[in-house]
């Protein structure tokens, strides 16, 4: 079986450490022993769990345009929409809640409207990281592009961890059953 996890975040150093970039350190814990190359519209990595392959790849295209990236990956592995997962950061949610989906809306991110406006379907699954909204209006641009707090930091790694079981999860035990096992914790 293949599955496709595909976090999302913006290339180049500037964006390392941002909200933004969440998707982006998701995978690096999952590819914690092996490393990303540089391919066709993306870093990739791939790693084995429980007889699983899970391909990984960290989008270059920039988060606006993620689908091209993913529509290609898709393709080019032949891994069906129903193997595909999306890390992404949420600030509809408080710091650290991780929520499970199997489809839905892009609730007003760049990075999932250009998903499903190129595979012209919502029906993927997406993991999202709350990473708050603690910003003024007109300024949730400035926020996501901005590093976390203090108080943020100290909890990151423990929630990363737990987004990365929740990737191999999806791949080992479906979606069902690890929205029943991690959803709300």
């Amino acid at each position: 079986m293949k599955y496709l996890i595909v976090g999302l975040g913006n290339p180049g150093g500037e964006y390392e450490n941002t909200r933004h970039n969440i998707g982006f350190k998701v995978l690096d814990a999952l590819a914690s022993n092996t490393s990303f190359k540089e391919e066709r519209h993306a870093k990739t990595a791939i790693i084995k769990h429980k007889g699983r392959s899970f391909f990984l790849i960290k989008p270059t295209t920039f988060m606006n345009l993620s689908g091209k990236a993913v529509n290609y990956w898709l393709q080019q592995l032949k891994v069906d929409i129903k193997n595909l997962l999306v890390i992404t950061d949420d600030i509809a949610l408080d710091f650290g809640t991780l929520r499970l989906r199997g489809k839905g809306s892009d609730g007003g991110h760049n990075g999932l409207k250009n998903i499903q406006s190129v595979l012209g379907r919502n029906d993927f699954a997406r993991l999202k990281f709350g990473v708050g909204n603690d910003f003024y209006k007109g300024r949730q641009a400035d926020y996501v592009l901005s590093n976390w707090t203090a108080d943020q930091e100290q909890e990151l790694s423990e929630r990363i961890e737990q987004a990365a079981k929740i990737g191999l999860s999806f791949g080992s035990i479906g979606l069902t059953r690890t929205m029943s096992e991690f959803n709300g914790k």
